[in-house]
């Protein structure tokens, strides 16, 4: 959600993502209200732009972000992680922060809307190859860059 102060033209934007995205934010809604039953709970994350649920009991850990909602299997966002590439064994980096990294999806969603899921699963899905994974890894590292093609 834009910060207090923010100009007129940022609060568009990012109302205009919201909405763009809706269908997307519809689906992470649906599933995460399925995990309340079975324990997750729910606030909003003005940092990240989303509602998160915390504590989702599927998957194998870490966090899932659909348009402005992520779905966390964990107690909270401020937990360090390491990149796909590192996991993947491509190269030794320091750890980055879990929310800073699913930010940068909330922001590629945001701007790809619909086009999201199709574009990500086309660019190889949850793997080191795709380049939403990496970018939203040289986001998480550095603050810049979460979009996934080069300017």
């Amino acid at each position: 959600m834009p910060a207090r102060g923010s100009s007129p033209l940022r609060v568009a934007a990012m109302l205009l993502g919201i909405l763009w995205t809706l269908p997307n934010s519809a689906l992470g809604l649906l599933a995460g209200a399925a995990g309340l039953a079975f324990g997750a709970h729910a606030h909003l994350n003005r940092r990240e732009c989303a509602i998160v649920f915390h504590r989702w009991p599927w998957g194998p850990g870490g966090a899932l972000t659909l348009g402005n909602v992520i779905l966390h299997t964990g107690d909270t966002l401020d937990s360090n992680c390491v990149t796909y590439a590192h996991r993947a064994g491509l190269c030794e980096e320091p750890e980055i922060l879990l929310g800073d990294h699913e930010r940068a999806h909330v922001y590629q969603y945001m701007v790809l809307g619909p086009l999201f899921l199709p574009l990500y699963l086309l660019c190889g899905g949850v793997s080191v190859r795709n380049r939403f994974e990496r970018a939203a890894d040289r986001y998480a590292h550095t603050g810049r860059g979460w979009w996934p093609w080069p300017a």
